[in-house]
């Protein structure tokens, strides 16, 4: 397993995820080559597994949606995701 990459910018957390749509219940799945990978019951049509995805990452983050922004990835399987209100080892305590 590689090592998570999170970027720090001045106000917020970078995230690459790799999302795995359609699976039997939404959680995280690991990581791998460096993005965090996360299964999501939601299928890939007409946004629903975007905002599955920020649903997810707010209720992990006990932070409101406004706060998880999809930055790059709308119609990919990997996306990139800005978080705010949260710091990276808060991040990474979640995550383990």
């Amino acid at each position: 397993m590689s090592e998570l990459k999170i970027i720090q910018r001045p106000d917020e957390l970078l995230l690459e995820v790799h999302v795995v749509p359609r699976a039997s219940r939404t959680k995280v799945l690991g990581v791998h080559d460096g993005r965090l990978k996360v299964a999501l019951e939601a299928p890939p049509v007409d946004g629903e597994a975007n905002a599955a995805l920020i649903a997810f990452f707010a209720k992990l983050l006990k932070q409101p949606k406004r706060n998880v922004t999809l930055v790059r990835g709308d119609t990919s399987r990997h996306k990139q995701l800005a978080l705010r209100g949260v710091s990276e080892p808060e991040l990474r305590a979640l995550l383990r």
